[in-house]
């Protein structure tokens, strides 16, 4: 998966290389056909079930499409903000402190 696309765009495109019409895979997430198109053209966001859901009905690794669905989440809440960046490396030191330490009891 490409880093530069969206979590939408590599959805289109893995939906289309299996020959698969937006109704189809609307309905097996049983949702609106506008909602899935909304959610390939990063309009709406997916859930976190939906995502799951995709990758095994598009043949998806599913934590990879996860990474791209949790990095646009996160990038959506911090893109706008002056210290995003330096606010992303603390959580991240954070978490690192959080895993060590629940890893420890």
């Amino acid at each position: 998966m490409k880093e530069s696309k969206t979590t939408g765009e590599i959805l289109r495109e893995e939906r289309e290389k299996k020959g698969l019409l937006l109704r189809q895979v609307a309905a097996m997430l049983d949702i609106d056909t506008a909602i899935l198109s909304k959610i390939e053209r990063s309009e709406r966001k997916a859930t976190k079930e939906q995502i799951i859901k995709l990758a095994e009905i598009l043949d998806l690794d599913k934590d990879n499409l996860l990474i791209q669905y949790l990095s646009e989440k996160i990038l959506n809440e911090i893109k706008d903000e002056e210290l995003g960046s330096k606010a992303l490396k603390v959580a991240e030191q954070k978490m690192k402190y959080i895993s060590k330490n629940k890893s420890g009891n």
